[in-house]
């Protein structure tokens, strides 16, 4: 690591950012950029809370790109703790987005984005109360099965610019004042009903390269037939190592599986790079893995980037959001975590498609 790079460490390390968090920071050169930009334009080069400095590194990973006039204006609000929480910037990168150059006034952007709305402990603690009160039946029917999550989004119907910390803690609190302990009974996994899957119709067709002179497919006949046109009948696999560090063992076993099936059954394999990140990778490991694959005597269909598909998967990811089987979290990893192992349902899963293809757009 050059002298350059430890300094910018240190300096995102002031901020509050955990040294993991940092190190992965410098690795992408536009994040670090950003950031770097950022603690300048809000004045905190000699450090900061970690509160401040995360709502920092969220500014420079994800404001609006259209609005950069107005950006040293938010930084002032961050670091003055009159925008101080998560949904409070949200709000704030949402107002700006729509705003972008134009100038606005700053009564309308504090009323947007709940500049100077104290919400006490108390105001969370009656609206916590209010929610078990509305709920009490099923809460008391499900116990410690009650979906968290809901009862989250409901207080936060009620109070947008609350703590979500506080939120959770007295959500907590109130769970165990009204259930007590968990028992055993509590602690068992709920025994799953086998639902009744409606039934498929089957087309049987024939697929050359199947071990067996007839393959049983579910998929419509239509659909069979457009993947068959546009593969003239091969067989089409893929290599997809990330260029992120040199090849091990296991890539000689997916080398193998990969290219092997492909030669066996005279079909076609793809080296895709998977390049989700394309400003964290080294042209010394893409160079280093076609060395590889060559070495071990394969020969690629083509040399292709997962970047090169970005546009295509963020249409489908919008696609998803439009259908309702998507939406945006704004969980931490460890909040993810923690509602995985209780199976609770994000804060943000009811969230409304319009607000999330809004969000998605500016973020992306």
């Amino acid at each position: 690591m050059v002298v350059k790079e430890e300094e910018r460490l240190e300096l995102f390390l002031k901020t509050g950012l955990d040294e993991r968090t940092a190190r992965h920071t410098i690795a992408n050169n536009k994040v670090t950029n950003n950031l770097t930009a950022v603690i300048h334009e809000a004045g905190v080069t000699e450090g900061c809370n970690r509160k401040i400095g995360n709502l920092l590194y969220t500014v420079a990973t994800k404001y609006p790109a259209n609005a950069l006039i107005h950006r040293p204006a938010l930084l002032g609000y961050i670091v003055t703790a009159k925008i101080k929480t998560p949904a409070q910037l949200e709000a704030a990168f949402s107002f700006l987005s729509s705003t972008a150059s134009e100038s606005f006034e700053l009564k309308g952007f504090e009323e947007a984005c709940g500049v100077g709305v104290e919400v006490s402990e108390e105001d969370i603690e009656r609206s916590v109360n209010e929610v078990f009160e509305q709920n009490k039946g099923s809460i008391l029917e499900l116990r410690y099965r009650t979906n968290v999550g809901d009862l989250f989004g409901h207080v936060r119907k009620r109070l947008p610019w609350a703590d979500p910390k506080i939120v959770k803690k007295l959500i907590d609190a109130k769970l165990y004042e009204l259930l007590g302990g968990r028992t055993a009974a509590d602690n068992e996994k709920p025994s799953k009903q086998k639902k009744e899957k409606p039934a498929k119709v089957e087309v049987h067709t024939e697929i050359f390269f199947s071990d067996r002179p007839v393959l049983q497919c579910c998929n419509t006949k239509e659909v069979l037939d457009k993947h068959l046109k546009r593969t003239s009948r091969k067989v089409y696999t893929r290599f997809p190592p990330e260029p992120n560090g040199y090849l091990h063992i296991g890539h000689a076993k997916a080398m193998f599986v990969s290219f092997g099936l492909a030669k066996e059954q005279g079909g076609c394999c793809y080296l895709r790079y998977d390049d989700t990140n394309p400003e964290a990778e080294k042209k010394e490991y893409i160079d280093h893995i076609e060395e590889i694959v060559e070495w071990m005597g394969w020969k690629p269909f083509k040399i292709t980037y997962t970047s090169d598909y970005f546009q295509e998967l963020y249409e489908l990811a919008v696609e998803l959001i439009q259908r309702g089987h998507a939406y945006v979290d704004h969980q931490t990893p460890e909040e993810i975590k923690e509602y995985r192992e209780k199976k609770m349902n994000s804060p943000w899963r009811d969230r409304p498609i319009a607000e999330s293809l809004k969000l998605f757009e500016f973020e992306t």
